[in-house]
Formats: C-alpha cells, structure tokens, sequence
C-alpha cells in the first residue's frame, strides 16, 4: 500500500491518501509539543516508538472486542488504518490526579480517584482545548445525540478496564489517557488515533518515576529512554 497525496498534518502525525478510498497512512512524526504548541522540540525515533507502541495496543484492544481503525504496521514510522470521520471530542480517562486536574481542582498529584473520570475536551487548538460539558456538545454539533456521548464515555471506561489491568502486571500505573474516536463508512463509532506515551500517563509501579510526555512537558530529560522502556515491557523484554 502507497502513500498519495498528504490529506492532513497535525502536531504529532501527517496524514495521507492512499489507492484504496476507505484507507488512509498515518505517518508518526518525531516532533514535541506540549502546552497547547507553546513548547516545541523533536526527539529521534519517537514517532517510531509510538507506532510501535500503537500497533501493540491496539492489536490488545482489538483481541478484546474494541472496534478500532488498526489495519496494520507498514514500518516503524507508518501505520495503515481505516478513514473516518473524527469526532472532534478528546475523551479523556483519569484513574489518579495530576496534571489539569490537580491545578484547577486542588487535588493533590498521586491521589487515586474513587471511580474512573470521564471528561470531554473540544478538539480545537485555536480555544486550547476547552472543557466541554454534554450540552455543549449537543451545541457544537460534535455529536448529532445523546446516545453518542454515552457511547463514548462507555467505550472509554471499557478501554480502560481493559488497560489498567494490563499496564499493571507491566510494572506500569496508568494515571490517566486521552482517546480520540471517529465514525467509519458504516457510521460506526471507533477508536481512532494512538495510544502511546504522548496520550497516557504512566508511572513505574514502585519508583514512580514518569514514564511519558510529562518527561518533555516539565524538563525531566530522558524520554526516548522511557518510551522505549514501555514498549519493551508491552514486549515482554
């Protein structure tokens, strides 16, 4: 399968058309951003890592009866997937406090949450990502019912039942993950995207240490290090 003309870039991925209408290849991008694009960098072999990642992930996920838009790994920097409409929401899935969460609520970073958060931001980078509540987006037109949203919020907590489980017996705590779903031909709700270290948090089990983004986002150093760790582990290595 060939890549033909680029369909969309954004901050982590370019997007590409291929022969086949109802197929499209992503390919991971190298580059860093954090904070709304405010702090930029690149870091060699990360987009290929989080393919890599990605492609295991989603291969779990799909074994365990989440419908994805995974077809297949074409190289370490390409993914082959099917075209969707993207739902222009960020579900975002908190098992333990930090980040946002901890600022803006007050809740002290490592607190494990009584049940799992669902939230909702508006996939929109000139707003910086709002909050989004259920009504607004109803407003928005970003889902056309009510269905849809609770579908979302159910496929999120089914995937992180599935996860956080999993990640555990990696040595790995995951504190919380964005998702991102699309509608495919048939209008079918979908998780789209990747699940990598760009879009979950996680903490080593007994050291705590941080194992994604947030090494970029605050200056710890290291992080091709600490993705490639959680790929070996997702390995089994």
């Amino acid at each position: 399968m060939q890549k033909r003309e680029l369909l969309y870039e954004g901050k982590a991925k370019k997007l590409y058309l291929t022969d086949d209408e109802n197929l499209v290849i992503s390919e991971f991008k190298d580059d860093l951003t954090a904070f709304n694009g405010e702090k930029k960098s690149s870091e060699a072999g990360k987009g290929a890592l989080n393919n890599k990642i990605s492609t295991e992930l989603f291969k779990l996920l799909e074994a365990s009866g989440i419908k994805t838009h995974f077809v297949k790994m074409l190289d370490d920097n390409h993914m082959l997937h099917k075209k969707v409409d993207v739902i222009l929401i960020e579900v975002i899935v908190r098992n333990v406090a930090t980040g946002s969460l901890s600022r803006n609520l007050g809740i002290k970073e490592g607190t494990i949450l009584p049940f799992t958060l669902v939230e909702f931001d508006y996939k929109n980078d000139a707003l910086g990502d709002p909050k989004l509540n259920d009504q607004h987006a109803l407003i928005l037109g970003l889902v056309k019912y009510q269905d849809e949203l609770d579908k979302l919020r159910r496929m999120a907590r089914e995937i992180n039942d599935i996860l956080h489980p999993y990640f555990a017996t990696k040595g790995l705590n995951l504190i919380d993950f964005k998702l991102e779903f699309g509608k495919d031909r048939d209008g079918n709700i979908i998780l789209v995207d990747e699940i990598s270290p760009d879009n979950c948090r996680f903490w080593d089990s007994v050291s705590g240490e941080k194992m994604d983004k947030d090494r970029f986002r605050q200056g710890l150093g290291g992080l091709k290090v600490a993705y490639e760790e959680v790929l070996n582990r997702i390995l089994g290595k």
